[in-house]
């Protein structure tokens, strides 16, 4: 089992190094791929689009995000070297295997891509030619993004072939199962706080737990600062604990969201404008929020404010700023009456 495990490893190293060497050039295109695929982007630009347009598929798209992303950290609990070059986003903190980056990809845009293959093929006038497609296009789409993830995660040192491959893998189960359930849509406040608290009671129980039998975690980031070429390039919002709850803030927020009053108010506007104005403002507002970046001094101090932000981030989207754009139009409506 070693030998197939140090044969593995000694693939992927080999890999990064070939696409190090051959493909040097493409470095820019590989890093922004990464930061494109940070799950960041799918609850800071995903979900307020897909939210606004079909609220169903925005509610999926957190789900799928915040289980996957659970479960991808629960996965993790468990001659001369050719030279690697190291990169920002190769020092990250958490374990690598299955690839959080291609789960977290994978899972998004196979909702995204089912999503808008399921909307599209209940309109009608479409022939079936024009249907295979569309289908061609967006399976092309998905599979080209998924393999611009790999490559990129593998060019910057940050995982081995087998990571990737396992984590996209693992996204298109996890987004698959959410497409087959529909309690989510219509899931309590109360269900959604006890599903917060027992990801979470689990999370750390499991960690307790493997900390007792002398299995540390968090071990991941002694490692990176200690072998990371640059300090400043070891994140310690990609630990274990900070991606927990981030995602635990995320989903109680929606939860929140979802049952505010404000939600119930905003409902009643449905028109053209009302939707756009809630995307143009959710995007500006979030991207001015994801500037503030919690301080990093004080471990609980981070986490905690970690949980706030990522929980306002969709009780905005989908109440306060639903809220504040109805009324904006309603004033404006009745200045012009």
């Amino acid at each position: 089992m070693n030998m197939a495990m140090d044969a593995m490893h000694g693939f992927g190293v080999t890999s990064t190094h070939y696409l190090q060497t051959h493909y040097k050039d493409a470095q820019g295109w590989f890093l922004f791929v990464s930061f494109a695929a940070d799950l960041r982007n799918t609850f800071f630009v995903f979900f307020p689009i897909w939210f606004h347009l079909r609220e169903s598929v925005g509610i999926k798209l957190i789900w799928v995000a915040v289980i996957g992303d659970w479960l991808n950290l629960v996965f993790k609990c468990n001659g001369s070297a050719p030279h690697i070059e190291q990169f920002p986003m190769t020092c990250e903190t958490g374990p690598g295997s299955p690839s959080g980056h291609a789960m977290g990809a994978a899972g998004v845009y196979y909702a995204m891509v089912t999503s808008i293959i399921a909307i599209l093929m209940k309109s009608k006038g479409m022939s079936n030619s024009i249907n295979w497609c569309v289908k061609g296009t967006l399976w092309t789409f998905f599979w080209g993004v998924q393999v611009c993830v790999c490559l990129s995660r593998v060019f910057i040192a940050a995982h081995f072939p087998h990571q990737v491959v396992a984590g996209v893998i693992t996204g298109m189960i996890v987004a698959e199962a959410f497409s087959r359930v529909q309690w989510i849509y219509s899931a309590s406040l109360k269900k959604y706080f006890f599903i917060t608290l027992f990801l979470l009671s689990f999370a750390v129980g499991f960690y307790l737990l493997l900390k007792a039998l002398g299995v540390d975690l968090l071990w991941t980031l002694e490692k990176a600062k200690k072998w990371c070429v640059r300090s400043e390039w070891v994140h310690m919002d990609t630990t274990p604990f900070a991606s927990l709850l981030r995602n635990m803030g995320t989903f109680f927020g929606l939860g929140l969201g979802l049952h505010s009053p404000l939600y119930t108010e905003s409902k009643k506007s449905t028109s053209a404008p009302f939707r756009g104005g809630c995307i143009i403002a959710s995007l500006v507002l979030l991207h001015l929020f994801d500037s503030f970046k919690p301080p990093t001094h004080t471990a609980a101090l981070f986490y905690l404010l970690s949980f706030c932000k990522s929980a306002t981030v969709p009780l905005a989207t989908v109440s306060i700023i639903p809220y504040c754009v109805a009324g904006a139009l309603s004033a404006n409506s009745k200045k012009q009456l």
